[in-house]
């Protein structure tokens, strides 16, 4: 139930406020005094408090209001509170909201307006308790995914990589095809590996091949093998891909390159998991899982007669896309620190650049320019002039901008608090945003918001 703590010396007030939120659905604790009000907040969950700045009919000062204020927020930071005010105490009310009170209002108060300002408050707490709840539900799903399965090493801080790692621990040991979609750079080949290394089969050799590396004639050698003569230049027999990787995983990289012939045969291993090496009549059976992967829109090949319809649906009874850097910014900074090593730091600018760089080499551009950064810098300071981004951006980039204070508690408002979406925002990372809060004393519950 949503819960606002009324603490005022006056009978009055208490009981005017308790029937007021009651009528509205919101359960009204009170206090007389400044003690009496902490200890109900030591004993029960409150979203929101209404304190008076007066407690005392020998002084005007709001010396314990101001007093209860700052030990409510010693005590509970996070805790939002609504100042009660008359005209003597109002700088002192203003100062107070500088300093992290949610709001003030003048004696006599206006119901609506009163009533406004903590539905608007409890909204917030509300979001920010869910926010909290989501964080701590995504933490518990990253532990166990690390706990139960090899991940390989990856490095990852973003939402869209732990729903792409789930998926990929969850598929690893169904026995289907697998398809990896996503662009260049962006960490197809180790997802494959991800898969294998938790598939059944973990323990039997992963054979990749690159289909884009590759002549298209040569390509039908490779996967199934080849026979002494079977084209220019083989002197002798030759064992394929696919024989290599019996028993175990062959992964198919650049899938959107094997020619028409190539298709055809591998779709006949995929169906019986028979295949002839080039020059031979003998038939050769494998038992093989075959992943794919490629950067090409494979749908729209199949449409236009590109890529064999019966072998895209079996390919792709399992699809992984995997997003590109510039979707999961969140991944940014911490693989660049495992890029770096234990050695080599990055300047405050250099963070906020590689987090505003859109990055349209992905993960192996971040990779290439942090360890050319690393010559350059030696053992100083990663610049952002070592970077080299500025030059070669293309795109829109992230701002790169100083917001100041007030741009950054705007933003917090904005955001319900959410730390990832504020910075998101701002065109920051969340490590860049914190730092600014920490430069400008601000916490994470900004004033007004939660």
């Amino acid at each position: 139930m949503r819960t606002v703590l009324i603490i005022d010396d006056q009978a009055a007030v208490r009981d005017a406020l308790s029937l007021l939120l009651s009528l509205h659905d919101i359960r009204p604790l009170a206090a007389a005094t400044p003690d009496e009000g902490l200890a109900l907040l030591a004993g029960h969950r409150v979203d929101v408090v209404i304190a008076d700045m007066n407690f005392s009919a020998d002084t005007t000062s709001g010396e314990e209001g101001v007093a209860l204020f700052h030990a409510i927020r010693a005590r509970h930071p996070d805790l939002p509170v609504i100042l009660l005010t008359g005209w003597t105490h109002l700088e002192t009310a203003v100062q107070l909201v500088k300093a992290g009170a949610a709001d003030y209002l003048s004696k006599p108060w206006d119901d609506a307006k009163l009533l406004a300002t903590v539905e608007n408050l409890l909204e917030l707490a509300e979001n920010a308790r869910s926010s909290e709840r989501a964080r701590i539900t995504r933490r518990r799903r990253r532990e166990a995914l690390e706990r139960d399965y090899d991940l390989r090493g990856i490095v990852f801080a973003s939402d869209e990589m732990l729903r792409v790692l789930e998926l990929a621990c969850q598929v690893a040991r169904a026995e289907v095809p697998v398809l990896i979609t996503g662009p260049n750079g962006a960490g197809k080949e180790r997802i494959a590996e991800i898969v294998h290394a938790n598939s059944a089969v973990k323990d039997k050799p992963l054979v990749t091949v690159n289909c884009g590396a590759l002549p298209s004639e040569l390509i039908e050698a490779e996967l199934f093998g080849a026979e002494a003569g079977a084209y220019t230049g083989a002197n002798r027999a030759r064992e394929g891909r696919f024989e290599a990787a019996d028993g175990g995983t062959l992964f198919l990289d650049e899938i959107g390159n094997l020619p028409p012939a190539g298709q055809m045969k591998l779709l006949r291993v995929l169906e019986s998991g028979e295949f002839e090496r080039l020059g031979s009549t003998r038939t050769r059976k494998v038992k093989v899982r075959v992943l794919s992967a490629t950067n090409a829109d494979i749908a729209a090949m199949k449409r236009r007669g590109g890529f064999r319809e019966d072998l895209f649906y079996r390919l792709n009874t399992i699809e992984i896309a995997l997003p590109p850097l510039t979707e999961r910014p969140d991944d940014i900074l911490p693989l660049a620190e495992r890029f770096l090593g234990g050695d080599a730091v990055l300047s405050e600018d250099a963070s906020d650049a590689l987090v505003a760089y859109p990055w349209p080499g992905n993960v192996r551009e971040l990779k290439n320019t942090i360890e050319r950064a690393k010559l350059l810098c030696g053992s100083d300071p990663i610049s952002v002039a070592s970077l080299g981004l500025s030059a070669v951006a293309q795109g829109v980039p992230r701002s790169l901008d100083d917001p100041p204070r007030e741009v950054v508690e705007d933003a917090l408002r904005r955001a319900n608090g959410v730390i990832s979406n504020a910075a998101r925002a701002l065109g920051l990372s969340r490590q860049a945003l914190y730092r600014r809060m920490q430069r400008y004393g601000i916490s994470e519950t900004p004033p007004g918001s939660l």
